[in-house]
């Protein structure tokens, strides 16, 4: 009797066939396991702090009212810490584009949808919670009914960091639609609202000339260089290995260079340098290469994991701190060594306040509503 034959793969049906009585037996397909990327964490942990030392350095300059005869060393210290900072927007930028093409693509609609719930939802929280805090201190221009309208489609002072997240959001959705679409799903749902995004603008102008109500400024849109920080950082991130010894220390000079090429537009040519400026742009591949694929002690992973969760809090609330504190303490007569230490120091208890308070929040499950 002629034994069983093995059996083997039809190229039509994608399936292991038996010969014997050909019925198509499914190939099981395992899930390929996602990598978790602790120099991202770690990325992400950088990039909060710099944005932090960004409105702090901002809180010197204002100070001296944007003229270095008015205080020299408030004036250079905050640039100087300003143009250290530069890359920390695009960074985010790039590392969204990681995470929506190549760390966590979405599988289906309502995952993508999840994602911008959750970072959404505290856009909202703490806009109102930033113009509550202004009504009660009497900081509001405005009323504050119009100001919450107008933030429903744009920042709105004193949540102006809370910009970058009018960006962040269509720019994740645009490439998560497209992953889907790639996929083979139909995300309708997502389609629908790029559009009304993109159409936005022109919508509320529509309605003004029938109405004559003046429409506020729209926020929510991307531009052409943060889909360019998105795909290119997807890309370098995506790299699997870590530059040469030689290579980062080049890279590291090459980065020095590019900060002090912020300061001199800041502070030469106008302040705020642009994202999209190439000195931005070099500073920014820098810092992506000294950081990504940096091996992270097993003994740091989950501090550091923890603190990245918190990160997104911290930025939330950190300009409160700036506002209430900083913005006190910092003086326009001091000179370079007290204005140099008052730097530090600000940054320091900055830092300390606001991760404090996201790591509070994080404890109490209140990460949803605050991040």
């Amino acid at each position: 009797m002629p034994a069983k034959s093995a059996p083997s793969a039809t190229p039509q049906t994608g399936v292991v066939a038996d010969k014997d009585d050909l019925n198509p037996v499914p190939v099981p397909r395992s899930e390929p396991k996602l990598e978790h990327r602790f120099d991202i964490d770690l990325m992400r942990l950088i990039c909060s702090c710099a944005v932090i030392l960004g409105h702090v350095a901002g809180a010197f300059i204002l100070a001296v009212d944007r003229e270095e005869s008015n205080g020299p060393a408030a004036y250079w210290v905050g640039h100087i810490a300003d143009g250290a900072n530069a890359f920390a927007v695009p960074m985010f930028f790039a590392m969204a584009g990681w995470a929506v093409l190549m760390g966590a693509p979405p599988r289906d609609s309502a995952r993508m949808w999840t994602r911008i719930i959750r970072n959404g939802t505290p856009l909202f929280v703490w806009t109102a919670l930033y113009l509550a805090w202004a009504y009660l201190r009497d900081r509001n221009t405005d009323p504050m009914s119009d100001m919450a309208v107008d933030a429903v489609f744009g920042s709105v002072r004193p949540a102006y960091h809370l910009w970058f997240l009018y960006s962040y959001i269509p720019i994740i959705m645009a490439l998560g639609f497209i992953v889907l679409i790639r996929s083979g799903r139909r995300p309708w749902g997502l389609g629908i609202a790029l559009l009304v995004i993109a159409g936005l603008p022109h919508l509320l102008a529509t309605v003004g000339e029938f109405t004559g109500w003046s429409p506020p400024p729209v926020g929510w849109s991307f531009g052409t260089y943060s889909v360019v920080y998105a795909i290119g950082g997807a890309l370098l991130f995506a790299h699997p290995k870590r530059l040469s010894r030689r290579a980062l220390w080049l890279v590291a000079g090459v980065m020095v260079a590019a900060m002090a090429g912020c300061v001199w537009w800041d502070t030469q040519v106008h302040y705020v340098i642009p994202n999209a400026h190439p000195f931005v742009a070099v500073l920014t591949l820098c810092v992506l290469a000294l950081v990504s694929r940096m091996h992270i002690k097993e003994s740091w992973r989950p501090r550091l994991t923890k603190l990245s969760a918190a990160a997104m809090g911290a930025y939330m609330v950190h300009v409160f701190f700036v506002e209430e504190l900083v913005k006190r303490w910092v003086s326009a007569d001091s000179g370079a060594v007290e204005a140099s230490v008052m730097l530090v120091a600000m940054v320091a208890m900055t830092i300390v306040l606001s991760y404090g308070a996201s790591l509070l929040w994080g404890k109490l499950g209140a990460r949803r509503w605050l991040g």
